[in-house]
């Protein structure tokens, strides 16, 4: 949609009268360039090669530069160049690799004046010098630069930039001799006409390809880079090394940037894929662009200010086949539609809110925000940059603290660091991380991983070796807590009341016992759960009953003459009858021959305690119904869980989802588990957790989770000694030839930990580092430098 905004500027003698328009262009367009007088601009691709006159309302083709009966590869054009010294003079970029010059003066229909075919692939571009008429650079994919003077038939020059391939040059306009090259590993250089040998200076301007850069018109030494990793950076060359003075992050690789004129911190971006709009940055807020142009549907291609000394009017040419000029009145401006509203929780329980100021009353006696009660980096803080933006959208703070203590999280670092989320059988881990919850001070927690444990582990599962013996007080492992039992809280002649009746197959006693209050252990000294530093002693029975079958000791009836006797040494219930069993206590030996109990009962009950002041319980069958498959909770599991994510217990959510695994995993749904990872890595990293974050991440099955720990790998190390960039072939620089992983304490290479300071690159072995911190602050290195290690 046209908009029809106008805008008339005086430049000089001449006057520049326009709209935003477009025109329609017979196939996609690879670049665009414009004329001296700002009056045409010529248009070049792989199918068209075309100039057009702006006018005042429109775009009206003037000249058809693809002549001919037979299509030639010498018109498909990579780039096109229009000199700013000669109205006619014309060069563009070949994709088989030749240099072609084009003369406008010429009379004939072909105006096609030299060949260069010197280069063996593609041209990427061409640049005519600012000032010299006749000299013309070109940078191709063959990794060459060559210099051309027009009055020759061949190059005076070649510069090689040791890489695979050149993506920009670019004359400085301030020196004379010098231009810039970017390649395809990320550097940049700089060089001399006059010394095609060797370039002036080299260094890592982007990780990846660096598609294109800009010298900036009025400040000499600014140069702007853009790459593939979506990231555009302005760099001082006046410093003895580059320095980075600006870094703009956009959503996309970045083909083509171009300064604004008259405005010394503006520049315009376009995208190679993705994103096909034009963005106008103001370097100094580097995270919301200044001005956005939306008229394009396809990728854009190229760009160009109409005129050296005009910012409001801007060319581009896209794969869309169409041509536009862009009035900066009419560009949209995202800063607009920025939401001033904010809402976030501090480690220490504060809450931010931001709102608009006119939203916002100003409350009387409202304490000012007194900033971050931690300890203070020792690194300098650097200014705001959005400070000279504070009137395009503003927002009033207002922070709510908590009390001193009242907010305290240390509950949340140490059950993170404490917990233990595999590596151990389901029950352990259960069991370990119900006993840090109750550490803890968190009973409902820890409650809940012990019924997690009894729901999951359920006493049938475990192997029949381990039920038919009981476990002295020296030994660790035993049936769960809902098969011990003590009869010392219970009421007298209770004993009298625990007959069975074999044949109503139902107990005489209901209520004495299946009463919890009554049965279960409830003492300080008897009391145990799985996973319990505390041994106590069992009496089991045989596993192999055929009913659930409660049998109860009790003691005033006991023999005391009688000797103790110990636990059979078989290994696994012997399946006849033992006939050398030892005689055991009376009303024993009675009850093994009644015709009403089994052999198993009767081996159960052949077992005498192993302390005579303890009344326990033997269990013939668990008291979990096996009936009830661990299926049978999953609802029940599954609205724990999310109970504990609605009250902001994301860690239970996400620990036990990690624990249990497949069991209930495919009960929840994938976004709703990927929220719950995305939100505790989240506090894990706030609090700076990030071994636990990693191990979260590892064991997590959701893909979007899993690649968190896959991406930003990379890790780009200097030498500490020269400052260049280390190969990946090893500690040992290629330029110095000095390790880079000494310590500076024991001058000996580290082969584990390396710590090293962020101020001045120095550093060695952790616990060397730390035991001269501890008496110096001063770099061990001997560089003057104060070092901190927090």
């Amino acid at each position: 949609m046209e908009k029809m905004s106008r805008v008339t500027t005086a430049l000089g003698g001449s006057t520049l009268t326009g709209r935003t328009m477009h025109c329609h262009l017979d196939a996609p367009a690879n670049a665009i360039s414009v004329c001296r007088d700002a009056a045409q601009v010529v248009v070049a691709g792989r199918s068209i090669f075309k100039i057009y006159s702006i006018e005042e309302e429109q775009f009206v083709e003037k000249l058809n530069l693809r002549v001919g009966r037979k299509p030639s590869l010498n018109l498909s054009c990579a780039d096109v160049v229009w000199h700013q010294m000669d109205e006619n003079l014309l060069a563009t970029a070949a994709t088989n690799g030749v240099v072609v010059t084009w003369n406008l003066g010429r009379p004939s229909r072909n105006k096609q004046d030299q060949l260069f075919t010197e280069h063996k692939r593609t041209v990427n571009k061409v640049c005519f010098h600012p000032t010299e008429a006749h000299v013309l650079l070109s940078g191709s994919q063959d990794g060459f630069m060559k210099c051309f003077d027009l009055r020759r038939k061949d190059s005076v020059s070649t510069f090689s930039g040791q890489s695979e391939s050149v993506r920009d040059v670019q004359f400085s306009i301030r020196d004379y001799f010098t231009f810039a090259s970017t390649f395809e590993n990320g550097n940049v250089q700089l060089w001399d006409i006059r010394r095609p040998d060797r370039c002036e200076r080299m260094f890592t301007a982007h990780n990846g390809p660096v598609f294109c850069c800009d010298w900036h018109p009025e400040d000499r030494g600014w140069l702007a880079t853009g790459g593939r990793d979506k990231m555009v950076k302005v760099w001082d060359m006046t410093t003895h090394r580059a320095k980075e003075m600006h870094c703009v992050q956009t959503i996309a690789s970045v083909a083509r940037v171009k300064w604004r004129p008259e405005c010394r911190h503006h520049l315009a971006t376009c995208s190679m894929m993705v994103d096909h709009n034009i963005y106008v940055w103001d370097v100094r807020r580097p995270f919301v662009p200044a001005a956005m142009f939306e008229e394009h549907r396809d990728v854009t291609t190229g760009i160009a200010w109409r005129h050296p000394h005009d910012p409001s009017f801007l060319l581009s040419g896209s794969k869309d086949s169409s041509l536009c000029q862009h009035l900066f009145r009419d560009a949209s401006q995202p800063v607009e539609r920025a939401n001033p509203e904010g809402l976030c929780y501090g480690l220490f329980g504060d809450l931010a809110f931001a709102a608009k100021e006119s939203l916002v009353a100003a409350e009387s006696g409202r304490k000012p925000y007194s900033g971050d009660r931690r300890h203070p980096m020792f690194f300098k803080r650097k200014l705001d940059p959005a400070e000279p933006f504070a009137g395009l959208a503003s927002s009033a703070l207002s922070v709510f603290e908590m009390e001193p203590g009242s907010g305290s999280m240390g509950w949340f670092v140490d059950t993170a660091e404490r917990y233990a989320l595999s590596g151990r059988p389901l029950a352990e881990l259960c069991d370990h991380n119900a006993k840090v919850a109750r550490e803890l001070g968190r009973n409902q927690v820890a409650q809940t991983w012990t019924m997690l444990r009894i729901i999951y582990c359920s006493p049938g599962l475990v192997p029949s070796a381990n039920l038919n013996h009981s476990v002295g007080k020296g030994s660790s492992c035993g049936l769960p807590l809902m098969n011990s039992f003590n009869l010392k809280d219970m009421t007298p002649g209770l004993g009298s009341e625990t007959r069975l009746d074999r044949n109503k197959g139902d107990t005489r006693s209901d209520t004495a016992l299946l009463d919890s209050s009554a049965t279960l252990i409830t003492n300080e000294d008897n009391e145990e759960t799985e996973g319990s530093d505390v041994p106590t002693d069992y009496l089991l029975g045989d596993a192999e009953g055929e009913e659930d079958e409660l049998y109860l000791l009790d003691p005033e009836h006991a023999h005391p003459e009688e000797p103790e006797y110990v636990l059979p040494q078989e290994a696994f219930p012997l399946r006849h009858e033992i006939v050398d069993t030892p005689p055991g206590p009376e009303h024993l030996q009675d009850k093994a021959d009644s015709p009403h109990v089994s052999g198993s009962e009767a081996d159960a009950a052949s077992l005498a305690p192993m302390d005579s002041s303890f009344s326990l319980l033997s269990v013939s069958h668990a008291l979990y119904d096996s009936r009830l498959p661990p299926d049978f909770f999953s609802v029940l599991v599954r609205d724990m869980l999310r109970f504990y994510a609605e009250q902001g217990d994301v860690q239970m959510a996400v620990s036990v989802l990690i624990v249990l695994g497949e069991r209930v995993r495919k009960d929840i749904d994938e976004q709703t588990q990927e929220h719950w990872y995305t939100s505790y890595i989240d506090l894990l990293q706030r609090f700076r957790l990030w071994n636990v974050s990693n191990e979260v991440v590892k064991l997590s099955t959701s893909r979007a989770i899993s690649c968190l720990n896959q991406a930003s790998t990379t890790l780009h190390v200097n030498c500490s000694h020269c400052k260049r960039p280390m190969s990946s072939r090893g500690w040992v620089c290629d330029r110095c030839h000095r390790c880079a992983s000494m310590c500076a304490v024991c001058h000996h290479v580290v082969k584990g930990l390396f710590v090293w300071c962020q101020g001045c690159s120095h550093g060695g072995h952790l616990q060397h580092i730390m035991k001269w911190l501890e008496g110096s602050s001063h770099c061990p290195a001997g560089c003057g430098h104060l070092c901190e290690y927090s």
